[in-house]
């Protein structure tokens, strides 16, 4: 369970075959956004620090993230708003070894349940989907139009910041 006061990010996350964007972003209350998250040099160890530009139809948000990973499906994470001018400045602490990540993300509910897939430009044929929950013991069901090729939670070959490192080739679907 979360504890009061410490913000706690807790989600599984699942590589899936590639659904159809039009579809994913047609479906009631669907929010599409464009995103370029870019890490900064790791400030301890277990932890990371990123940055995010992150485009909606009608707006632009800067964030800054600083995580620590407790587990596989949890994480503390203490998120800010930023400007554009202290994104900016952010940016110039960039990690060098590491490529800024892009991706396309739509967020949808469904049954009082929020889903996120992450739409990468290098696959053609596979996108991540995340569920965030409330207690790591628990499992969100998979929407009936999504297809899991397998569950992802907990391997940081596909953590957003091993991407920016290395991407893992995708599997050969027949």
């Amino acid at each position: 369970m979360r504890t009061p006061g410490i913000p706690l990010e807790i989600e599984r996350k699942y590589l899936i075959r590639m659904p159809d964007p039009g579809f994913l972003s047609s479906l009631p209350g669907c929010v599409v956004s464009r995103i370029e998250q870019t890490y900064l040099p790791d400030p301890a160890p277990g932890v990371t620090e990123r940055i995010r530009l992150r485009r909606f139809p009608d707006r632009v948000e800067y964030t800054h993230t600083v995580k620590l990973r407790l587990s596989d499906t949890t994480a503390r994470e203490e998120e800010e708003t930023l400007s554009e001018d202290a994104y900016r400045a952010l940016l110039s602490r960039r990690d060098p070894s590491l490529q800024t990540l892009s991706k396309t993300r739509y967020a949808f509910p469904i049954g009082g349940q929020v889903y996120e897939v992450d739409v990468y430009p290098f696959w053609e044929k596979t996108a991540v989907l995340e569920t965030e929950l409330s207690d790591a013991a628990l499992r969100a069901p998979i929407p009936p139009f999504l297809s899991v090729i397998r569950e992802l939670t907990g391997e940081r070959a596909y953590s957003n910041r091993n991407l920016a490192r290395r991407i893992p080739p995708e599997p050969d679907l027949k």
